[in-house]
């Protein structure tokens, strides 16, 4: 559409509405109007106080009603606020009233806030007809959202268990092993109240916070004490969670308010309309059965229910808080697609930390955002650290991140093969990358490069430390080569066949 036909398609809707014809056709095509970026200003310039639009809210036609309020919302119009809640008050067309909502979404209705909860306990006590369902619910989404929009998340803070209780920190078999060992760290007594799983480690206490400081699992899940395993139906899947108690448990170590804003993650081999089916009624009927103190709410959730396909059948059942580990890798403001989990990095320096020297002069070759130099000197602090990587964003980022983290870290946007420097480096410490279309003969030759420019840039005694899945190449270079020692080697990832080698160079 050319500019000259926008303002004539403007002119015609805007003359149209204000004269009364075709008002609801008009008020759609302004609303899309609104989406045009030629167009964006004029209306606004049109609508002034919005005196023809505010008058709408009282139009006879249902239909009027909700698009007047939709457009008011959409332009902004801060001075509509007390006429769109007065008229959600009054409006006794279901269909319509979460129009008002979704434009006071739009606006700032904080004077509102008491009378919109409040409007929330009522609904969310009343039970509707049949053919009121659909709208109630909507009603009330509208009503959650709006409401969150203006007191936000995060309401729930973290108090301590009254008793002890079960959770999971999940990690490989490998790095559940270190976890262990970081807990003996801490004290005997967390140690004792913590043993390997199939997951990760589990852990029976009622101490929390020493766990969720350790930087060596992937996530913390608290274990719904369901009596028996979850049947994979929603129906069956809600009542077993429901009648566990989880919500009496999240009261007692959550302090602050009733509602908990929640969101379900299902990890099985259910296709994605299948899942999406599942969460959906899981999501409403969790809603019903607690008289909606859990509420779904999935862009903004305070806590995950996590259904994790069990070997047999059915689920086991757990809960993230995301909260209690927000700030554990806060640093981590930027990744790419080929970034390191921190925690994988922590577990990888932490195998190596025998052979880590303190005050090293270290090197990452592949740094890509910086995580495995970031990990390295937090477990143990080296005196110089320097990152490579070819591509120019991900050195940015690593920038970055190392200033959240307080880290001095030199970065240079260079091919590693073509990097010089005055003096030599204790230890080289990298995640290899990935094959990606590289032949075999162009990976055979990418490790013997490395391993030869690697030599040229370290000290005597230098190591080496390679997280890897390209075992053969490796081993090939340790073999014929005569100026390198094998210290260690750790499978990590055994199926996807990523191991961590320790290397001496002689």
């Amino acid at each position: 559409m050319t500019q000259k036909q926008e303002e004539i398609t403007f002119e015609k809707c805007w003359g149209e509405l204000v004269r009364g014809d075709h008002v609801r056709q008009n008020l759609s095509c302004l609303r899309g109007i609104l989406r045009e970026d030629a167009s964006r200003q004029q209306l606004p310039e049109c609508v002034g106080d919005g005196a023809n639009i505010i008058g709408l809210l009282a139009d006879n036609e249902p239909k009027v009603r909700k698009n007047a309020a939709l457009l008011l919302g959409d332009l902004g119009l801060q001075s509509a606020v007390d006429e769109l809640y007065a008229h959600y008050q009054s409006e006794e067309t279901l269909f319509v009233k979460s129009a008002y909502l979704t434009a006071l979404q739009k606006l700032d209705a904080s004077a509102y806030i008491e009378k919109l909860k409040a409007r929330r306990k009522e609904l969310a006590s009343y039970v509707p007809a049949k053919d009121e369902k659909k709208h109630i619910a909507t009603e009330l989404r509208q009503l959650e959202e709006l409401i969150v929009g203006i007191e936000g998340l995060g309401r729930h803070r973290f108090v301590g268990f009254a008793a002890e209780q079960k959770f999971l920190l999940t990690a490989n078999h490998r790095q559940g092993e270190v976890i262990l060992e970081e807990a003996a760290k801490i004290s005997a007594s967390v140690k004792r109240s913590a043993k390997l799983h199939p997951l990760g480690v589990l852990v029976k206490s009622r101490e929390l916070l020493p766990f969720v400081k350790l930087r060596t699992y992937r996530e913390l899940l608290l274990c719904v004490p369901v009596k028996e395993r979850v049947k994979n139906t929603p129906k069956d899947a809600v009542k077993a969670v429901w009648e566990s108690g989880i919500y009496e448990m999240l009261s007692a170590c959550l302090d602050g308010g009733e509602v908990f804003y929640f969101r379900l993650d299902v990890r099985s081999a259910m296709g994605p309309d299948e899942k999406s089916a599942f969460v959906k009624a899981f999501s409403q009927q969790m809603e019903e059965i607690s008289g909606r103190r859990f509420i779904n709410s999935p862009k903004t959730y305070e806590i995950e229910f996590r259904l994790l396909a069990a070997k047999e059948n059915g689920f086991l059942p757990f809960v993230r808080i995301p909260s209690l580990t927000a700030g554990r890798f806060s640093y981590r403001r930027h990744a790419v697609s080929a970034s390191i989990h921190p925690s994988l990095a922590a577990v990888l320096v932490a195998l190596a930390r025998p052979y880590l020297k303190e005050n090293a002069q270290i090197l990452d070759p592949f740094c890509g955002v910086g995580t495995m130099l970031i990990e390295r000197d937090i477990q143990a602090s080296a005196r110089e650290k320097y990152g490579i990587d070819i591509y120019g964003d991900a050195v940015n980022f690593a920038r970055e991140n190392a200033a959240a983290a307080g880290e001095q870290i030199h970065f240079i946007h260079r091919d590693y093969f073509d990097f010089r420097h005055a003096y030599l480096f204790d230890e080289i410490i990298t995640n290899m990358p990935m094959r990606g279309r590289k032949t075999k003969e162009e990976m055979d030759e990418f490790y013997r490069r490395f391993f030869e420019k690697s030599r040229e840039l370290l000290a005597p005694e230098g190591t080496v430390i390679l997280y890897a899945n390209e075992v053969s190449f490796i081993k090939k270079q340790l073999r014929i080569r005569r100026d390198y020692r094998l210290l260690q080697e750790f499978v990590i990832r055994e199926k996807e066949q990523f191991h961590l080698f320790i290397i001496r160079a002689v």
